[in-house]
């Protein structure tokens, strides 16, 4: 395992999180620990839970209430088409 200081890891963070993402060892000494640096997977589900404590049920829920609302805007010719430029959107 490589291991950096705080300060030389600071100094080119890009290039270390570029290793560690490629599955190199990388450490970062902080007082008495080192702290690794290593890539995680992230999955939508697990975002779900770990931002707003939400279980796979809950979300699929919300899905189709999303989705609901989003059938009945269109009928209503409510809905705003998003076109890339967020300035659009504020009304």
């Amino acid at each position: 395992m490589k291991t950096l200081t705080v300060t030389t890891a600071r100094q080119n963070l890009g290039h270390w999180l570029k290793l560690a993402a490629k599955g190199e060892d990388v450490g970062v000494i902080v007082g008495a620990d080192i702290i690794a640096l290593r890539k995680v997977p992230v999955q939508a589900a697990d975002y779900a839970y770990e931002e707003y404590g939400l279980t796979p049920t809950q979300v699929q829920e919300a899905e189709q209430r999303i989705d609901a609302q989003i059938k009945r805007e269109r009928r209503a010719k409510t809905i705003k088409e998003f076109k890339g430029d967020w300035r659009e959107l504020r009304g």
